[in-house]
C-alpha cells in the first residue's frame, strides 16, 4: 500500500524536497500558510491541507522541515498540532535541527507517534538534484519504511541509532563547520594583511590541502561577509542548540567553541561565549 505524505515548513528547504516527492508521482498533501506557495504547489498536484490538524491525520508519514525550535513546538504541540492529531501508526519525521529537549518533548507526549529525528547536510540545490544527505535516528523499523520517501530528494540517508542521535551528530557536525568558517575568514584576514587578495586566496583553497566545504561556500557565495549574512542565522541557531545539548550532558564545546567565539564571523549565539 502506498503511504500518504504530509509536509509542513514548505519553506526555502522544504519546497524543493516537496517537489521532488511530487516528481516522483508520491502523494504529497500540504500546509501551508504563504498563499503563492500554496498556489505553485497545488499547480503541481499537491493536495492542501487546511490546518495541521487536517494534515496529520490524513498523513501516514508526516515530514517537517521547519527552521526553528520555537516552530517545531508551535505546530507540533498542543489540541491543534500534529501531535495530539497524528493518524494512529503513522510517523513523523522532523528535518529541523533544533534541541534535543524539544525533540523529546515530541516523543514524551502521551499522543505521540513515532518520532524521527532527521536533520539534514546540503543545499536547496543539493535536494532539487536529489543529492541531499539526512542523518535519522529512531526506531529501525520506522526508519526502514520511511527511506524509500526520503530517497526522493536524498541519495545518502544514514541511521545513526536511537533517537536523538541524529540532531546530535548534525549539532557537533555544524558547529565544526562554523569553527571551520572562523578559521577561513581568519586566513582570509591575515592573507589582506600581507597582501594576498581575499577572491584568490578562497579560489586557491579549492584545490590546496587547506580546502574545506566551508572555504566553498564562502566562494561560491562572494566571500567572508556574505557567507556570515546568508549562514549565519542558521549557525547561531545550531551553536546555540549545540551548546544547550552540551550543557545538559555537563560537557562544553571545548575548543570548537572557543574558535567559534573567538573567530572573526558573527557565528556565536548573543551572550555566550
Amino acid at each position: 500500500m502506498t503511504n500518504a505524505v504530509g509536509f509542513i515548513g514548505v519553506g526555502r528547504l522544504g519546497e524543493p524536497m516537496v517537489l521532488r516527492l511530487l516528481d516522483v508521482g508520491v502523494r504529497v498533501a500540504v500546509y501551508v500558510r504563504r498563499s503563492e506557495v500554496r498556489d505553485r504547489l497545488a499547480s503541481r498536484g499537491a493536495r492542501i491541507a487546511a490546518s495541521v490538524a487536517e494534515l496529520a491525520t490524513r498523513s501516514d508519514i508526516l515530514i517537517s522541515c521547519l527552521f526553528s525550535d520555537a516552530q517545531l513546538i508551535e505546530v507540533g504541540l498542543g489540541p491543534d498540532g500534529f501531535v495530539a492529531n497524528a493518524k494512529p501508526g503513522s510517523i513523523v519525521v522532523s528535518h529541523t535541527t533544533g534541541t534535543l529537549t524539544t525533540l523529546e518533548s515530541l516523543r514524551d507526549d502521551p499522543s505521540a507517534p513515532t518520532i524521527l529525528d532527521a536533520p539534514v547536510s546540503g543545499t536547496a540545490d543539493d535536494i532539487a538534484a536529489g543529492t541531499l544527505t539526512v542523518l535519522i535516528g529512531g526506531p529501525a523499523e520506522a526508519v526502514q519504511l520511511v527511506t524509500p520517501t526520503l530517497a526522493a530528494y536524498a541519495n545518502t540517508i544514514v541511521p545513526t541509532g536511537e533517537l536523538g542521535s541524529a540532531l546530535a551528530l548534525k549539532l557537533i557536525n555544524n558547529v565544526l563547520f562554523a569553527a571551520n568558517a572562523q578559521l577561513v575568514a581568519a586566513a582570509t584576514e591575515l592573507g589582506a594583511s600581507i597582501g594576498v587578495n581575499p577572491d584568490a586566496l578562497l579560489a586557491a583553497l579549492q584545490v590546496c590541502s587547506a580546502g574545506s566545504r566551508a572555504a566553498t561556500h564562502m566562494q561560491q557565495v562572494g566571500g567572508t561577509d556574505s557567507f556570515a549574512e546568508i549562514a549565519g542565522p542558521f549557525l547561531r541557531k545550531d551553536v546555540a542548540a549545540c551548546l544547550a545539548a552540551a550543557a545538559q550532558a555537563g560537557a562544553d564545546l571545548g575548543l570548537l567553541g572557543d574558535v567559534v567565539a573567538d573567530g572573526p564571523l558573527p557565528l556565536n549565539p548573543v551572550g555566550t561565549k
